[in-house]
């Protein structure tokens, strides 16, 4: 698990330092540490990054340090892989299973299962989430394998170079085919979970929506959404405000189902970090039950 930069053309008065924040963007915090833990090389040897650069110097930088995982207790779980790489892992979530451990789901949330297969493959690293899904939403959801990945995956979330595409089950008939919500969105007073529309305290929040199909025996549409922004709860949110709240909504509208939210993540588009290949993920086959 290695970064490496070529230096191809004379970069005067440029230090290894400025190789490792511009053409890798690492951070200040990050850049810290690997110089502390002489992670940062030169031609192959550990080197003084304030050093300047000549011409066919070979920068790298190793990311293979092993992490303390034990705060997550492994257990064994069958995974959906989508993809898998060096630095990137990929699943497919299904509903009803919390991403992060709780009180409530101490060893039976997603990031016990990528830690016991961590283990497995014998990659000693922290378990990073890059987006996260809600308990009873289903989808695409990404493991960053190292803090680097993470940090850059983290970076394009907030340039909104990070893309995210949904179907939601709604009540009701939507009167337009298509358009965007653009609802500034807040913590509802006296809260820690509910979110709400909010004109004072609310941050900008915009969902971009396509109605796919009308079901007329049961009054719901199945929308696609792709999220311009992501606010904890926008979609259930921005949906309920104009009207027409999930299906199976406990939380933003009047449901009497136990199976919650019908809410999919299906696809996911951002750059990798290390590669910069456009990374596509879709993740289609999925069911609504009512």
């Amino acid at each position: 698990m290695k970064l490496e930069y070529v230096v191809s053309v004379d970069k005067n008065n440029c230090s290894i330092n400025d190789i490792l924040k511009n053409e890798f963007n690492i951070s200040n915090r990050l850049l810290s540490f690997l110089i502390r833990n002489n992670l940062v090389f030169c031609n192959g040897r550990v080197c003084d990054t304030r050093n300047l650069v000549s011409l066919g110097d070979v920068i790298s930088v190793s990311m293979d340090y092993i992490e303390d995982n034990s705060n997550i207790v492994p257990a064994q779980m069958d995974l959906d892989i989508i993809y898998e790489d060096e630095w990137l892992l990929v699943l497919n979530k299904p509903a009803g299973m919390a991403v992060h451990p709780s009180c409530l789901h101490y060893l039976d949330s997603l990031c016990n299962g990528v830690c016991y297969y961590f283990n497995e493959i014998g990659l000693k690293k922290k378990i990073r989430v890059v987006n996260r899904l809600d308990f009873y939403t289903s989808g695409i959801v990404v493991f960053a394998k190292c803090s680097y990945i993470h940090e850059a995956l983290s970076m394009q979330m907030s340039a909104g170079n990070f893309s995210k595409y949904y179907f939601a089950l709604v009540h009701g008939k939507l009167s337009d085919n298509e358009g965007v919500i653009d609802l500034p969105i807040a913590r509802k007073s006296g809260s820690i979970i509910e979110r709400c529309v909010d004109f004072e305290n609310g941050k900008k929040s915009v969902t971009e929506y396509w109605v796919c199909k009308f079901y007329e025996d049961t009054n719901c549409s199945l929308v696609k959404c792709h999220l311009v922004t992501g606010r904890t709860h926008q979609i259930r949110v921005h949906f309920a405000s104009i009207g027409h709240p999930l299906v199976g909504d406990s939380l933003y509208g009047d449901s009497c189902l136990d199976d919650g939210q019908k809410l999919h993540c299906y696809c996911l588009d951002f750059i990798h970090p290390v590669t910069h290949e456009n990374m596509h993920f879709e993740q289609r086959d999925f069911s609504f039950d009512l």
